[in-house]
């Protein structure tokens, strides 16, 4: 089983570790269990650490005192909310949001800042709001590269074509079940060298190796993607029928993507965070690859890493 290799993240220059810590579900559990799984990420090569707002951010700050935060590319995302809980892309509550952020994380920079899922509200792109309000907290030294966390590959060109935003976080379209971005997206990136960062490479859950619900399947297929042919149980079931991991595959796979960038998982506890490494890092035959190519018709496209 080797280690995880090391990564360029686009034109920041940037070199983590080809596995990300995603932060989604880590707020979720106590925040011993957080601090854990943090700690358990970084002893265990994991260098690249994304937070996540709304008052919980303070575990990170724990988590990388003593020293750790030198040691790690550290993310946050900008998605902060106006007084009726929707978000706000405004120029104020932006930076409020960033210098909260700073405060509960204990640092005086970020590695990088993601305008984070930003749909059908007021355009974060948009002349005096959230872009043109981290573009300044760049320049003051808070913060050293911008991004977009968003699914939507339109926005993504409309991110890149700014200029200003250095990476790029998809998710749920570069998986085993999806791999859309990559006639979108994944084209652009590289004809800008931004840093892609493929998110939620188990499919919200769908490929952890629990048996997929079909009629959920179908169900999010009719509403995400009608055209899509839903598989993940049958996935599922070739791998179980073959003593395969699944989740090993869907990892991996994303691994292989050509980008310039990293894979970011999102665990919820320390076991998680130890299962999510070991897809990264075990050995997948080459048959194993070759048959599940033939059976599905998606294919790794760097295997031999």
């Amino acid at each position: 089983m080797a280690g995880l290799e090391t990564r360029r993240m686009g034109r920041t220059e940037m070199m983590p570790a080809s596995l990300g810590l995603g932060a989604a579900w880590l707020g979720q559990r106590s925040e011993r269990e957080t601090i854990e799984a943090i700690h358990r990420a970084i002893d265990l090569g994991i260098n690249y650490i994304d937070t996540y707002p709304r008052g919980q951010e303070e575990r990170w700050g724990k988590a990388l005192e003593g020293g750790l935060r030198q040691e790690i590319f550290l993310q946050a995302k900008v998605s902060p909310p106006d007084e009726g809980g929707k978000k706000d892309f405004s120029a104020s509550a932006t930076r409020r949001s960033l210098e909260n952020s700073l405060k509960s994380l204990k640092t005086d920079y970020l590695d990088s800042v993601l305008i984070h899922d930003p749909f059908d509200i007021e355009d974060p792109l948009a002349p005096g709001h959230a872009l043109d309000e981290l573009i300044k907290m760049k320049q003051e030294g808070s913060i050293r590269h911008l991004g977009l966390g968003e699914r939507q590959h339109e926005f993504h060109r409309r991110a890149i074509e700014t200029g200003q935003i250095d990476i790029i976080l998809t998710f749920l379209d570069y998986t085993l079940l999806d791999q859309s971005v990559a006639q979108t997206t994944l084209p652009l990136a590289r004809e800008h060298d931004i840093g892609i960062i493929l998110a939620s490479p188990m499919g919200m859950g769908t490929l952890t190796g629990a048996e997929p619900n079909r009629e959920d399947e179908l169900r999010r297929a009719r509403i995400e993607n009608p055209d899509a042919k839903p598989q993940a149980h049958d996935m599922w079931r070739w791998c179980q029928a073959r003593g395969v991991n699944i989740r090993h595959l869907a990892v991996q796979f994303c691994l292989a993507a050509p980008v310039e960038g990293i894979v970011m998982f999102g665990p919820a506890d320390k076991q998680q965070v130890e299962e999510g490494y070991e897809a990264a890092t075990a050995d997948i035959p080459d048959d194993v690859w070759h048959d599940f190519e033939a059976e599905f018709g998606v294919t790794a496209l760097r295997k031999s890493r």
